[in-house]
């Protein structure tokens, strides 16, 4: 296999409003929409999107969200025959209110019965048949053995990382070689004032590169090809229509062209179209585009968003 997930999936139900509710009041639903989400779900998907064999290895149990997760990967082709089945556990359930007027979303999350990957699984083998890890917050204990052993093995690690309330955080973050993260999350693990300078404070000699994105901003990146140097990959121009997911799809299709060995330029700048062509679609994994449009957007917009020196 190309890529192996263990992280977060999720069942994402949008309900559009004509404006936000207030107390006490009762107003029409225009319309419902469900969408498959979460960090490693998306990921996955933008990579199997661009071609790549990709397998998730995460924990679910047998109760309609589930179903609906692993319906909608195995539709796209991506692999669950790791994946653990367990009574009792489902994916992060959301309720989105999204505002039609003001272009806002308010997010109800339920964390209710979800649970990481297996701390025992996949086995070694399976691990070291991949040739990118992709991992996250969710479920340290198993993300920190699979990383190790990916490590160990000479197998990328590439993170996509939000929280830090786990005492084990430390410990993930120091097995990950390909580091992604979110500005403002990375901003505040560091402390650092902007973009390079929180790329500074990530860079250590043992990684390969440290990406921190910021939407239509683009991405600050320092790289092992080239380590003295902080670059700025601006974001291609869109029409924006739904950023939902961005920041999963660029961690997938980094993921992807990792897996075909890109140099990291080329790959960053990949994972940036990709994410603007998504924008350009409602729905956090319907909008993600196929390898031919990727392709295509690139090809078209050869001399825009050229990198630079941060």
């Amino acid at each position: 296999m190309d890529i192996l997930g263990l992280g977060a999936v999720a069942v994402d139900d949008l309900l559009f409003l004509h404006e936000y509710p207030r107390p006490d009041s009762k107003i029409p639903i225009q319309r419902r929409e469900r969408h498959a989400g979460g960090l490693a779900g998306t990921a996955l998907v933008a990579a199997r999107r661009m071609g790549r064999a990709c397998d998730y290895a995460g924990t679910l149990g047998d109760d309609e969200l589930s179903r609906f997760i692993i319906e909608g990967l195995e539709a796209e082709g991506v692999s669950v025959r790791h994946l653990v089945r367990r009574a009792g556990t489902r994916p992060f359930h959301s309720t989105i209110l999204v505002d039609t007027e003001t272009k806002t979303r308010t997010i109800l999350l339920d964390e209710q019965n979800v649970v990481g990957p297996d701390p025992e699984l996949p086995s070694q083998d399976v691990i070291r048949s991949a040739r990118v890890l992709l991992v996250d917050h969710v479920g340290l204990p198993a993300m920190i053995r699979a990383a190790r052993i990916a490590r160990a093995a000479g197998i990328p690690v590439v993170a996509d990382l939000e929280r830090d309330t786990s005492p084990q955080f430390g410990d993930l973050l120091a097995l990950v070689d390909h580091l992604i993260l979110p500005y403002d999350f990375a901003k505040k693990i560091t402390g650092a004032a902007d973009g390079p300078a929180i790329v500074r404070a990530l860079w250590r000699a043992d990684r390969a590169a440290v990406v921190i994105t910021r939407s239509a901003e683009g991405a600050w990146y320092v790289t092992a090809e080239e380590p003295d140097t902080v670059y700025h990959q601006p974001g291609f121009r869109v029409q924006e229509v739904d950023t939902n997911g961005c920041g999963d799809v660029f961690h997938g299709v980094y993921a992807a062209g990792l897996s075909e060995g890109m140099k990291a330029e080329a790959r960053i700048r990949f994972a940036a179209a990709v994410a603007a062509l998504k924008a350009t679609q409602p729905g956090g994994q319907r909008g993600i585009p196929l390898r031919p449009e990727a392709d295509r957007f690139l090809a078209e917009r050869s001399k825009e968003a050229p990198r630079a020196p941060a």
